[in-house]
């Protein structure tokens, strides 16, 4: 895995209108360069009747897979601009689809190229935009006489609680950054004086925000 990166969490879609041309952005999280073509497919079956459908997307966590469509549009005013952003704002395993609805106005390859751009960047703006960062998801049980101590344990930088369980215990289950989880073992058992197991699930990216 490489040290991290931004992505969206969670669709989002988002509307401007330049000289009566309605430029409708959709951006979505995506796990592989397929998951983001059939977005792709979806949004162009969803707006079948739309004038331009483009795309661009970075399906991988290091920026080497990625591709883009002007769909009709002049060349090199649509998918490209919609990429740079997504690029220039270190945006991966995201794909970006503004579908066009003519309103009548020809903008030129300068107004084009600014409203594609645009609409992505104002997309991504109201997107909630999360660090995707290596991290350890463990499990640590303990009784209810505990759970106050564990509690302020777990309020550490690069440490988030990913689901409670209370039961005849408490099970907690979170998520920590692989560059603090040896520091932050250590303080959880010094709390308890020794007297707890924390279990390691797995190591995956997870959204820090």
């Amino acid at each position: 895995m490489s040290n991290g990166y931004f992505t969206v969490l969670g669709e989002k879609e988002n509307l401007i209108v330049i000289e009566r041309s309605k430029f409708i952005c959709y951006i979505k999280p995506v796990e592989d360069e397929i998951d983001a073509k059939n977005y792709v497919e979806s949004i162009r079956k969803k707006h079948s009747l739309a004038n331009h459908c483009c795309y661009a997307y970075i399906a991988d966590d290091k920026g080497l897979v990625q591709k883009f469509s002007d769909d009709g549009e002049p060349q090199g005013t649509a998918g490209l601009p919609m990429l740079e952003v997504l690029k220039n704002k270190k945006i991966f395993k995201t794909v970006a689809v503004v579908v066009r609805y003519f309103g009548g106005i020809k903008l030129g390859t300068g107004g084009l190229t600014r409203a594609y751009a645009g609409s992505v960047a104002d997309c991504l703006s109201v997107s909630d935009v999360v660090s995707m960062e290596q991290a350890s998801i463990c499990k640590v049980d303990c009784d209810y006489d505990g759970y106050s101590i564990l509690l302020k344990a777990l309020n550490y930088n690069g440490v988030s609680v990913v689901n409670t369980d209370f039961s005849n215990k408490v099970t907690v289950f979170f998520a920590v950054k692989t560059e603090v989880e040896s520091d932050f073992i250590d303080k959880i058992i010094d709390a308890f004086n020794g007297k707890i197991q924390i279990e390691k699930i797995e190591n995956r990216y997870f959204a820090f925000r």
